[in-house]
């Protein structure tokens, strides 16, 4: 199976002009967790609810503070031909619960956790993927997502 059938399509975005604020409200009221930051409709980086916790609040800055300060630039992303086991792999190998998937530059959906549970035949994989994801870290080792 491809990443085009399981990616969710309509994405919310954050603009890299957005604010803190601004994607924290846009999270609350999409229930999501994460917010791909664009650039027209070309992917710059990913702002996380954990990246707004941990860069921004645990570091006293204000919610006027640019998403484009506390983003993750090196995106993992992924294409949507692309194997629902390779972006699985990728998941588990980056210990990452979200990916772009990219036409070129260009953002065209994303793929979580719950997209690959959703799908009957990839249930094992989300499992496999999220167990290794949450495995306890190295002290010392350092992750952006």
């Amino acid at each position: 199976m491809k990443v085009a059938n399981i990616m969710t399509k309509d994405v919310e975005t954050c603009t890299y002009l957005d604010n803190v604020y601004e994607a924290a409200v846009k999270m609350r009221d999409y229930d999501i967790g994460a917010l791909p930051i664009v650039d027209g409709s070309r992917l710059i980086g990913i702002v996380t609810d954990r990246d707004i916790v941990i860069r921004c609040i645990a570091e006293k800055l204000p919610p006027s503070t640019n998403v484009k300060e506390i983003m993750t630039r090196d995106v993992k992303t992924v294409t949507k031909d692309q194997s629902v086991e390779e972006v699985s792999k990728i998941m588990a190998n980056e210990q990452i619960r979200r990916i772009p998937v990219v036409e070129g530059e260009k953002l065209i959906g994303i793929v979580s956790l719950g997209d690959l549970a959703v799908e009957n035949n990839t249930d094992e994989k989300a499992k496999i993927a999220l167990s290794e994801i949450s495995e306890e870290r190295s002290e010392g080792e350092h992750f952006m997502n």
